[in-house]
Parts: structure tokens; sequence; C-alpha cells
């Protein structure tokens, strides 16, 4: 990588952790309003609660996670401030997770999908959660702790970068996370190098349906909030089909279209992006 390239990721990188660091340390939030609450920038884009729970996050009686696929039931287990709304869809739903898994979940934020896979394994095997998030990685451990997980652990680390071990991860989930970095192909090969053969991901995200005009692509609020870093479907298919993964599907959710245009200024940002769920699987054992 160019020494331009390497400062223009740098950029994007320390603008996203504080960001999110920023929300992170907000306490209280957990209306569940998605990135709509959190637009500008750092750090005025943390609102108050009253602000973020607007009715454009929380309409018609249906919560924000309710409509992202959770149920009730999911949103309530969970400790109490793990659900920061940040998500774009439920990996947990095309997971398939089975007793005695190491799950590894990329940009875990304070925990909540970690320990909803944990639920899912009884008691069994082990939840890792990485996020390079300084503030995050501490939220999270203090609601591991709230919560009494034993099996679910947060490492402070960068996803281009796993602090993980090779070929030590059966499930890698993760959660409108992947849009946000500047080197995708990175994540990707690390992904498939800590995953075992037969390994899969899981992955909610934001995906870009047509090309993006430059002032999203170059707009560091509109990259912060979900939308201006996203790859084409395309694109995407060819980033994990070059890192070695196979049995690809991406399912496009286009009713998140209505959603997803409240995440920046940009009202058009409907038209160019929606969120999708895509599995993929490293070849092996299965």
């Amino acid at each position: 990588m160019n020494q331009t390239i390497r400062l223009e990721s740098e950029k994007i990188r320390d603008f996203v952790r504080a960001r999110y660091g920023a929300i992170a340390e907000q306490a209280g939030n957990d209306c569940g309003g998605g990135p709509a609450c959190c637009t500008a920038s750092v750090p005025d884009q943390v609102k108050a609660d009253a602000e973020c729970c607007a009715p454009a996050c929380c309409d018609g009686g249906k919560t924000y996670g309710e409509k992202l696929g959770y149920s009730a039931e999911e949103l309530a287990a969970a400790p109490p401030g793990a659900d920061l709304g940040l998500g774009c869809g439920n990996p947990l739903a095309i997971a398939s997770i089975k007793p005695g898994e190491t799950v590894l979940d990329l940009g875990s934020g304070a925990g909540f999908d970690c320990f909803l896979a944990a639920r899912q394994l009884a008691g069994t095997g082990q939840v890792i959660g990485v996020d390079m998030t300084a503030a995050m990685v501490s939220k999270a451990r203090a609601n591991a702790a709230k919560g009494g997980y034993q099996n679910v652990e947060f490492r402070l680390g960068e996803i281009e970068a796993l602090p993980v071990a090779d070929a030590t991860v059966d499930l890698i989930m993760s959660n409108c996370v992947i849009n946000l970095s500047p080197e995708k192909a990175r994540v990707f090969h690390e992904a498939f190098r800590v995953l075992q053969p037969g390994g899969r991901l899981a992955i909610a995200d934001v995906v870009a349906t047509k090309p993006l005009p430059a002032t999203l692509q170059q707009k560091l609020s509109a990259i912060g909030a979900c939308v201006g870093g996203a790859t084409l479907v395309t694109e995407l298919r060819e980033l994990l089909v070059a890192a070695g993964f196979g049995r690809i599907e991406i399912a496009p959710k286009d009713s998140s279209r209505a959603y997803i245009a409240q995440w920046t200024d940009d009202m058009t940002a409907g038209e160019f992006v929606v969120s999708a769920l895509i599995t993929a699987y490293k070849p092996g054992a299965a």
C-alpha cells in the first residue's frame, strides 16, 4: 500500500474510532435508534437520549431492533446498554450456531450480538468480540460482567489485523461494521485466516446497489454513518472470492432503504445502498 493510501486509510480509521468511542461513552442510550440518530461530525453526533429516540427511529410501535429482524425476546435477553442500535440487520438469523462452536464478532461494539450468540451456545463453546475502540471494549466487558457471561471475551484490535490465532474459529459474524473499513480485502483475508476449514461467515452489512456519488464516498460523516464506504454487491462478491471463500450468498433487503436514507444529511443515500445478509464458507470439512 502506498503512503497516500495508507494515510487516507488511517484518517478514516481515526474518524471512525473517535465517532464510535464517543457513542460508547454516552451513558443511557438504549433506544436502539440506529446510525440515523448519530449522523453529524464528532463529537456533535452524540445526541441526548430524547433526541435519539425520535419518531423516525422508533416509529409505529416497532423498535429499531425489531425492524432489523430481532425478536422482542432477543432484544430483552442482553444486558441493558449492550444494544446501542448501531446494526443494520440480524446476523444471528443466518448464523446457525451449534453447541460448542467458537464464534468471532468483528466490530463487537458493546457486545449485543456476542451475548445473543452466547445465549444460543447455552454455556458451551466460546464467543470472542474484537473492536478497535477502547471505550467500546470497556463497555462490552462491563456488560459481560453484569450479565455473568463466562464464555464471552472482548479483545481490543482492528478487524484488518485480528488478534486471533489461525484456524481457531467456526463462525465469524459482523453487524454493519465491515463497510467502515478502508481496507476490506484485508478484512476478508484475515477472516479466512482465522476460520477453521469449513468455517463460515454470517454478516449483516450495508452494500451498494449502484456506484455511490463522490460526495458520499469522500465525506467522512457519510463513511462513519455506514453509507459512504459501502461496496457494490458485485465487488463484494469478488473480494470474498479473492480471499478464498465459496458458497457465497448476498441477500439485499430493499425495504432497508427507508431507514438508511435517514443516516446521513444526504437523503438520496437510500437510492444507492441497502442492508444485506451475507454468508460465505471457507472450503474444507463440513
